[in-house]
């Protein structure tokens, strides 16, 4: 196995990669939304939706003599050659924090080390497994999935298309009955088959039972949705999912489920990565784990707006003018504070976002606000200050009613372990917490 690690939104020299020369030929500059088409598992699944992530955005950028990495991480590969792109908030040693925010958000198994000496395909394949109740649950909640289909019948209550052979052979001599088929609208389909097969296959697993308990309402309406299950179809109802993918963009988020059960079931731990041309992998978008992971800590004391959900949407303008998503609103209206999780360093954090930040503020008639961003070193808190007054006058004072705080929640940099950094960033949450206590609520 060629490895390489890298960290996420950084820049390394193009030498770096000649260990892993194939992989690198065949998903630098190309965008996510090529590298879906090619096999690699984006997630969040409906990236044209995101604000951090898009379609265009590149795994790798070419720029010079160096590549440029954004704000995925995760791992990709190609035949025995394999990238492994961690957060850059880590330090040096284990990513426990790209480990930790899939472990709060995502609720994974703590079963994601990528260089643990165990089988690599295998814990590749793991990670589909683990996102498997997180589709589910998403699709589910637009209901269960059902469309036409034609089925056969043989007795006497004809009601669509008389089958000429079948009946022939089926009812010579005749004693009474007919073959015909007949178009029905049905929650038995060749989708929720698939979505059946997948979790009895998941159920297989040592761990399919712990990890499908999560979702076991939404399992009980698929089983008692698909009574026409049987096991020995399941090739032909990979093939009827492969064939015909869900269309509708109401459904889109059935397409994400349908594609992820096909994954599973087609790529099972022995077939991912075969061939020397076949790019594999999963990526996850490091600013959107971020800010859901932020949105656990302080949901109680804040609204969040999601904009891949469409919920919470907000307008600048009246006559629905200006569609605009801030992270966060405090349910605290009499002193309303806007905050904005950023997923990059103190230093980054910069004109533009207080430009945002700003426009925000003055919306909702606040006066506080927030950037909260992971403190991978020892900057404490900075609080700016707004202006008032003109160059021009060379009245220039610093207000005390507005300010914009940059708020970090310290990483455990230097932990020896997984449950050393659980300790230690528990820690960081209650103190990162507490600054909200007062003024938000």
């Amino acid at each position: 196995m060629k490895l390489l690690k890298i960290k996420d939104n950084s820049r390394q020299k193009k030498e770096s990669f000649s260990q892993i020369k194939t992989l690198t030929s065949k998903i630098a500059d190309k965008t996510l939304e090529q590298l879906e088409r090619e096999g690699v598992f984006v997630f969040p699944e409906i990236v044209r939706d995101a604000e951090d992530i898009t379609q265009e955005q590149m795994l790798l950028q070419s720029i010079n003599d160096t590549y440029r990495t954004s704000n995925v991480m995760g791992v990709i590969g190609c035949g025995d050659e394999r990238l492994i792109i961690e957060s850059r908030f880590s330090g040096d040693g284990e990513d426990f924090l790209f480990q930790y925010l899939l472990d709060r958000v995502l609720d994974f198994p703590n079963i994601v080390d990528l260089e643990s000496d165990a089988n690599h395909n295998n814990r590749l394949f793991n990670f589909l497994l683990f996102l498997f109740p997180h589709y589910l649950k998403a699709a589910m909640r637009k209901g269960l999935f059902k469309k036409y289909i034609r089925r056969r019948y043989n007795d006497g209550n004809v009601k669509g298309t008389i089958d000429i052979a079948r009946h022939i052979e089926k009812n010579t001599p005749f004693v009474g009955d007919v073959a015909y088929s007949q178009r029905e609208f049905s929650y038995d389909n060749s989708l929720m088959e698939l979505v059946r097969h997948t979790i009895e296959f998941i159920k297989r697993k040592p761990y399919g039972n712990k990890l499908l308990i999560k979702v076991k309402d939404e399992i009980k309406l698929v089983i008692d949705a698909t009574p026409g299950y049987e096991l020995y179809e399941k090739q032909k109802i990979i093939e009827q999912n492969k064939k015909h993918t869900v269309r509708h963009a109401y459904f889109r988020e059935y397409l994400a489920l349908q594609r992820l059960c096909l994954l599973i079931l087609r790529h099972q731990k022995h077939q991912i990565g075969t061939g020397v041309r076949q790019i594999y992998g999963i990526l996850f978008d490091g600013a959107w784990l971020w800010e859901e992971y932020i949105n656990l800590l302080i949901e109680d004391v804040f609204y969040h707006p999601m904009n891949k959900g469409g919920k919470g949407a907000q307008r600048l303008f009246e006559g629905n003018v200006g569609l605009i998503y801030p992270d966060f609103i405090s349910r605290n209206s009499a002193g309303r504070i806007i905050a904005d999780a950023k997923y990059k360093p103190i230093d980054n954090i910069g004109n533009r976002d207080y430009l945002q930040m700003l426009a925000y503020m003055f919306r909702f008639d606040a006066k506080i606000g927030y950037y909260l961003y992971p403190e991978a070193g020892d900057a404490d808190d900075l609080k700016l200050r707004m202006n008032r007054g003109s160059t021009y006058e060379a009245n220039v004072i610093p207000r005390d009613d507005i300010s914009i705080t940059k708020h970090g929640l310290k990483i455990p940099v230097d932990a020896s372990n997984y449950v050393s950094f659980v300790k230690n960033i528990k820690i960081s949450e209650q103190i990162f917490v507490s600054s909200f206590s007062t003024t938000a609520t």
